[in-house]
């Protein structure tokens, strides 16, 4: 009762209500949010603060900036929305300029991604189709099992606009600002608005343990110094009976990608990948290999047990489906 109370006590006014309505199309700054509202700072951050402490907005910094969004638990902010009527002409000039922001972030995005892309597409050159990589992802990581799925370094936020559409929620990390831009607009454009984006050092994921039916490391670990810590840090989050797949290159010897792109390592052995995961207290299941030209992409997929042994049969025989 008293939380419910002061849900409403901190929605009954009129800033706030826009705030709650403006956040729910997304993640916004509080300079955003005061480029909208056409109010000052101060201002703005009180209201965001009263919104937070009522459980009605999240909080969370990335880097110098913080961003805000509806609250993930609890459905009273939701059913507040509900009620606000479609055809307000203050919450429509909202979405109005709400939308130029969304373009300025676009056309941001777009210009980093001109200046690095050239980049990725050398890469992709070298091995097998993305396509055919994430068609197999998909059959090791079923959707109808899964709640919760994070993406360990998401970059684009690829991953989450594969697997957003299909479960409740989906949790993507990376220490680069830049990327993260990229990927907020993407996830924006798809309308993936189960999609959480944080900026995190894979190290030490700001999150807790056991939180997640699925863990991706999708093309990451190879520029890891400590890749045998990355894994155990994304067991840590796996649930009993999720799965972690890590996809990366299998062993190569194309030394450009060390001097020129930042890889530390050059692919990584199946008996390598699968002591990492043994340490970090998973089971290792059947390895897929995708060979390309001549970079072989790897699928390794592990399981932490879970209290039912039946659970985990079923897990593993879905990993080896063709």
């Amino acid at each position: 009762m008293d939380e419910l109370l002061a849900g409403l006590r901190a929605a009954a006014e009129p800033t706030r209500l826009r705030l709650l309505v403006l956040c729910a199309e997304g993640e916004l700054t509080v300079g955003e949010l005061t480029e909208i509202l056409g109010q000052s700072q101060p201002r703005v951050s009180r209201h965001l603060k009263l919104l937070c402490e009522a459980g009605l907005l999240d909080r969370f910094r990335e880097g110098s900036r913080v961003f805000y969004r509806l609250a993930g638990e609890g459905a009273l902010a939701p059913r507040l929305l509900e009620l606000l009527p479609p055809a307000d002409p203050v919450l429509a000039l909202d979405r109005e300029r709400l939308a130029q922001i969304k373009h300025q972030r676009a056309e941001q995005a777009a210009a980093y991604f001109r200046a690095n892309a050239a980049h990725w597409d050398r890469i992709r050159s070298l091995y097998v189709d993305e396509k055919e990589v994430e068609a197999a992802l998909l059959k090791l990581l079923p959707p109808a099992g899964l709640g919760d799925l994070l993406d360990v370094g998401t970059g684009t936020g690829r991953m989450l606009e594969i697997f957003g559409p299909r479960i409740a929620r989906t949790v993507g990390v990376d220490l680069s600002r830049e990327m993260l831009a990229v990927a907020r607009v993407n996830l924006e454009r798809a309308g993936l608005r189960n999609c959480t984006l944080r900026q995190a050092d894979m190290y030490q994921l700001p999150l807790a343990g056991r939180a997640f039916d699925a863990v991706v490391i999708h093309q990451v670990l190879h520029y890891a110094e400590r890749p045998g810590q990355v894994v155990a840090e994304a067991a840590r989050v796996l649930r009993p009976g999720g799965t972690l797949v890590i996809v990366d290159f299998a062993p190569h010897e194309l030394e450009f990608l060390r001097n020129e792109h930042a890889h530390l390592r050059l692919g990584f052995a199946d008996a390598e990948i699968t002591q990492w995961c043994r340490a970090a207290g998973l089971e290792p299941l059947p390895v897929r290999h995708l060979p390309g030209d001549p970079l072989t992409v790897s699928l390794w997929p592990a399981e932490r047990r879970a209290e039912s042994e039946g659970h985990a049969t079923l897990r593993r025989e879905a990993a080896v489906t063709p």
